[in-house]
């Protein structure tokens, strides 16, 4: 499933900028570890392995050194105002969706050149007209995020608008850009990036049996929510219309040193509006998983 506003079938890093004087990029997971990059420490499995014996032993109760923030992120209690410019979209659209279940999401205002005038439909919140206004227009709302999710090399215009009009303030307004244009650094384009399913073959410093990885997995995802590891191999046409990542295979060959992992996502959900209220919750103070079908 191909976002419109993702313009390229890839998974990687979006940009967040928080609410401070500083501009960041994130990933997927905001203040927690890419998905993707903690495959490439797999081969470490020794390390791995120990400390999965010791969370068996009780001693701690998962190996992911990156654990889920879940409800500890609560900070908040005060609905946040917010911009989706670019409302048009299937991301537009999934976020409106999730923004409409969400207790502290305050959708308002959505702009699109197109559909201006018109009234927003699936929200139930409260009555909203699609706007179209110029970046500088748009910096001017008095609202605590804006979601840009337009097509890609369209966004900058907005971030700088915002940028200026905010300078000198010590509160700034979050904002979470869903295009691709800072999703990459050059030197992180490999050929990993295969779409919303990714084959990873990973080499192991000693022999081990498919058994052996999948329980490496299972503890070191243990309690992400959005993760779900599995004995066979995820499909794509499975993970339609879910939040989450689904990971399994763990196909090893006949040396045992070398093994084989697949991962898929909903481009349009993990991939994209999903991920983008995950990071939200987290900057604003809200439960990691506020408003998101868990898996």
């Amino acid at each position: 499933m191909l976002s419109a506003t993702s313009g390229t079938l890839r998974i990687g890093a979006r940009r967040i900028v928080p609410r401070t004087a500083f501009r960041i990029a994130a990933v997927a997971s905001s203040s927690r570890w890419d998905f993707l990059s903690r495959h490439r420490n797999l081969h470490n499995v020794n390390n791995a392995r120990s400390l999965s014996t010791t969370q068996r032993l009780g001693y701690v109760a998962t190996t992911n050194p990156n654990p889920p923030l879940g409800k500890r992120n609560t900070s908040n209690d005060t609905p946040s105002r917010v911009a989706l410019i670019g409302g048009r979209g299937y991301t537009g659209q999934a976020l409106i969706e999730l923004f409409d279940k969400h207790p502290y999401m305050d959708l308002r205002h959505v702009l699109s050149r197109e559909l201006v005038g018109q009234e927003l439909k699936g929200y139930n919140k409260r009555k909203i007209i699609y706007e179209n206004l110029s970046a500088e227009e748009c910096a001017q709302l008095d609202v605590d995020a804006y979601v840009l999710a337009l097509p890609n090399g369209v966004c900058q215009p907005y971030v700088d608008a915002i940028d200026q009009a905010e300078k000198g303030k010590d509160k700034k307004s979050l904002i979470v850009d869903l295009s691709a244009d800072y999703r990459f650094n050059d030197s992180w384009i490999t050929s990993w990036f295969r779409g919303i399913h990714l084959t990873i073959n990973i080499p192991l410093n000693k022999s081990m049996n498919s058994r052996d990885i999948r329980n490496i997995y299972q503890d070191r995802y243990a309690g992400e929510k959005l993760i779900k590891v599995l004995g066979e191999a995820p499909y794509v046409k499975l993970i339609q219309g879910k939040h989450g990542v689904e990971v399994g295979a763990f196909a090893v060959d006949q040396t045992g040193k070398r093994v084989v992992v697949c991962a898929t996502i909903d481009n349009l959900n993990k991939g994209a509006s999903t991920q983008c209220l995950q990071n939200m919750n987290l900057a604003l103070g809200y439960a990691e998983y506020e408003g998101i079908p868990v898996m």
